[in-house]
């Protein structure tokens, strides 16, 4: 059945190359991150031919954190955007009215994590308490740590937080002069290794293992872009998941598509990368049940509730705010088995 749709995905593209492109839509679309294995999948994608197919003209920017994409799409200085889906409730709740809603999630279970050191005393989350944590302040782990700590009975008055630029958090940690960071659970994990730490000297809390019941990442779009232009959206969210399933079957030739942006990357550290984030993070079971890019609603609202322990909202959480299955591809595309 892949196969096939394979074939019709390449019948498209030849297509779309044969009119001359003349009407594509161009969609500049920005990570939350550098060029790492995660990414990975939007290359394939892209040098698969599975934008053009859909008519569109897509280029990818590196972003700065998980929090980053969120006002440059709400603005319209991109189009789409992949960011943290708690920060935008945040946002939303901040900004009224602001034309931003998340479209298809990719990190059905969130990377957000405390990683620390055994050897630093840290194996589990209340040992934090009494010892110093590095929290870059744009960090999406960090912006979901309260919710991590309330839930655990961290008592944050005896942790030191020590707000670390992403350039030395791993070092930082590498050398002790932190105890603990947060991140994303295979970033901070593989910096680490690549630092020298032994691997079983690492602890990594991913916050999802430990009574937080958020999601993570998600494709976001500007809504006014939306409106005026709902196939391109479909389109990109149909490519995407094409590119995912394709990187979950052959990780490597998606880190082969990213190398070619990225050449200083190391190909087999950013494949065990990508796959970390693809087991752990995208292809739950869950989403191997359900389908790809899709929501429980019933586990939003309840990500919505434990929001609401740790941040007191302005005005009355709305889910159908924050993410709108509406354009999510009813083709089959989004089955990932």
């Amino acid at each position: 059945m892949f196969q096939s749709g394979k074939a019709a995905i390449a019948a498209a593209v030849a297509a779309v190359i044969a009119s001359g492109a003349a009407a594509q839509t161009a969609m500049p679309f920005t990570l939350d991150w550098r060029f790492e294995g995660p990414a990975a999948p939007y290359f394939l994608a892209l040098d698969n031919g599975y934008f053009t197919a859909e008519g569109l003209d897509v280029t990818i920017a590196e972003g700065v954190s998980s929090l980053d994409a969120i006002p440059k799409v709400a603005t319209g200085a991109f189009p789409v955007g992949f960011a943290d889906i708690n920060s935008l409730v945040r946002f939303l709740d901040q900004n009224p009215g602001a034309p931003v809603t998340a479209v298809m999630m990719i990190y059905d279970k969130p990377s957000f994590a405390m990683v620390g050191r055994k050897s630093l005393g840290i194996e589990v989350p209340t040992d934090i308490q009494n010892h110093t944590l590095g929290a870059p302040p744009p960090d999406g782990g960090w912006a979901q740590f309260p919710i991590f700590a309330a839930v655990n009975g961290i008592d944050m008055s005896t942790v030191t937080v020590d707000p670390v630029g992403f350039p030395v958090r791993e070092p930082m940690l590498a050398e002790g002069n932190v105890d603990a960071v947060t991140g994303f659970s295979f970033s901070v994990k593989l910096n680490l290794m690549r630092l020298g730490i032994p691997e079983d000297d690492i602890s990594v809390l991913l916050m999802a293992d430990y009574g937080v019941d958020l999601y993570g990442n998600a494709i976001i779009v500007n809504t006014d872009f939306a409106a005026e232009n709902p196939e391109a959206v479909t389109g990109f969210l149909r490519a995407v998941a094409t590119g995912f399933r394709e990187a979950a079957a052959d990780p490597a030739a998606a880190v082969d598509a990213l190398i070619i942006r990225n050449p200083a990357a190391d190909a087999a550290l950013e494949t065990t990368r990508l796959e970390m984030a693809l087991n752990d993070n995208v292809m739950t079971e869950w989403v191997m049940a359900n389908g790809f890019g899709g929501i429980d609603p019933a586990r939003l609202d309840s990500a919505i509730e434990q929001t609401t322990q740790v941040y007191e909202f302005v005005n009355t959480p709305d889910a159908s705010l924050y993410f709108d299955a509406a354009f999510l591809p009813t083709d089959g595309s989004l089955n990932m088995q």
